[in-house]
């Protein structure tokens, strides 16, 4: 079973790639933010170590007393000390989760490719445990343009999210491919088939 890694800016499409490699390739998809929603659930791992440090007045009002995901982002949105905090309790819990996952599916041999996606996936270490990462580049204005389509983003906000990650040359710099999906479905579905078959060529041929 190979691992492959796939990341990009917020905007840049991700989610199709995705859907691409379950649909048309079969692969097992893990994304890392949903994994960690999920282990934020009441008695989860990230549950306990989220409440231990931010207190109790980040939870709703209701049983079973859940983590208010928007409270806790106004505590960390303006201030880069707490956001570490907050990702340096749930980033490596993720991450040795997916890893229990893979041993899983390893031992299952159920698929022939487990795909991760994570928008920290480099610098979370996750190139050390995948066989290839990809990146996936759209350019600035067309993702301004996504945003405000799909999130209602202004520019303003947008620029301040881009602002806050790393640039093209960074993670084209650590990744193996670059997926220009600035296009329609279909082009970048095109990139997928050749690069896919490359990568899997020690397996299978898709």
């Amino acid at each position: 079973m190979k691992i492959l890694g796939i990341t990009g800016g917020v905007g840049s499409g991700k989610s199709r790639i995705l859907y691409n490699l379950k649909e048309e390739h079969g692969a097992y998809i893990v994304e890392a933010d949903k994994l960690a929603h999920e282990l934020m659930e009441p008695g989860m791992d990230v549950y306990n170590a989220v409440l231990s440090h931010f207190g109790t007045d980040i939870l709703s009002n209701e049983p079973p007393y859940r983590i208010d995901r928007g409270t806790l982002g106004k505590i960390v949105f303006n201030d880069r000390k707490k956001l570490n905090e907050l990702n340096g309790m749930t980033h490596p819990i993720v991450y040795q989760h997916i890893l229990k996952l893979i041993e899983k599916e390893r031992k299952l041999k159920k698929y022939n490719l487990f795909v991760i996606e994570a928008a920290l996936l480099i610098q979370d270490g996750y190139k050390s445990i995948c066989d290839e990462i990809w990146y996936v580049k759209v350019d600035r204005e067309e993702r301004i343009k996504r945003l405000y389509e799909q999130r209602g983003y202004d520019r303003k906000k947008c620029i301040e999210i881009f602002d806050s990650q790393e640039s093209d040359e960074y993670y084209e710099k650590y990744a193996d491919f670059t997926i220009n999906n600035q296009l329609d479905y279909e082009f970048s579905a095109k990139q997928i088939n050749v690069q896919l078959n490359k990568f899997m060529s020690d397996d299978i041929i898709l």
